[in-house]
C-alpha cells in the first residue's frame, strides 16, 4: 500500500473535504446535523481549533480550519470527530467485508482531502467555494437557502450580503 503523506503545518489553516462511504442517496450528516455539531464541540474542548468556514451536505462535508500555534494535529480531531458521530448514530449502514473485519462502521470514507491554505486568495476562494457548494450540487437556487452552512454567519457578521452570488452569472468557478 502506497503511503500517503499529508502537509503538517503547525498553527496553520487548512481545507478539508470529509467523505461519507456511501456518497449516493445518503444523507446522514443532514439527517443527524444536531450530533454532528455536538460532536465538533466535544472535540474542541479538548482539541481547540477554530473553524473559519463550513457547509454540511447530506453525504460529504468541507470546511477551513485553524489551529492553534504549537499544533498540527488535525487528523486526530478527524478521528475523533468521525468517531464520536458513528457512536452516535444507529447501526444499519452497509458495510464492506475488510470494514467488518476491522470492526469498522460503514458511515465515513477513510481518508479525506486535506489542502494547506498558502495566502488570503486561496483562503478567499476556499470559503466561496464552500459556501457555493450547496448551489453547486443542486441543493438549493440560492447560497442563502442552504441552512448547514457558515454563510448564515458571514452574513451575521457583515462580511458578505445576504444576495450573495444569488445572481445566475455570480456562480463561484472552482474547483473541488
Amino acid at each position: 500500500m502506497t503511503e500517503y503523506r499529508r502537509t503538517q503545518v503547525e498553527g496553520a489553516t487548512y481545507f478539508f473535504t470529509v467523505n461519507c462511504a456511501e456518497r449516493h442517496g445518503n444523507h446522514v450528516l443532514v439527517n443527524h446535523i444536531v450530533l454532528l455539531r455536538q460532536s465538533f464541540r466535544k472535540v474542541k474542548i479538548d482539541h481547540p481549533f477554530k473553524i473559519d468556514a463550513m457547509v454540511v451536505l447530506p453525504d460529504h462535508m468541507h470546511c477551513i480550519w485553524t489551529l492553534p500555534p504549537g499544533d498540527a494535529d488535525y487528523k486526530t480531531r478527524w478521528a475523533l470527530v468521525k468517531a464520536d458521530f458513528s457512536r452516535g448514530i444507529p447501526q444499519g449502514e452497509r458495510r464492506s467485508q475488510s470494514r467488518m473485519k476491522r470492526g469498522e462502521r460503514g458511515i465515513w470514507q477513510r481518508r479525506y482531502w486535506e489542502h494547506l491554505i498558502r495566502d488570503d486568495r486561496d483562503y478567499q476562494r476556499h470559503v466561496d467555494y464552500i459556501h457555493w457548494n450547496p448551489v453547486k450540487h443542486g441543493w438549493v437556487n440560492r447560497v442563502r437557502d442552504w441552512p448547514h452552512s457558515s454563510f448564515h454567519a458571514y452574513v451575521r457578521q457583515g462580511i458578505v450580503s445576504v444576495d450573495w452570488a444569488s445572481e445566475p452569472d455570480e456562480g463561484i468557478k472552482t474547483g473541488e
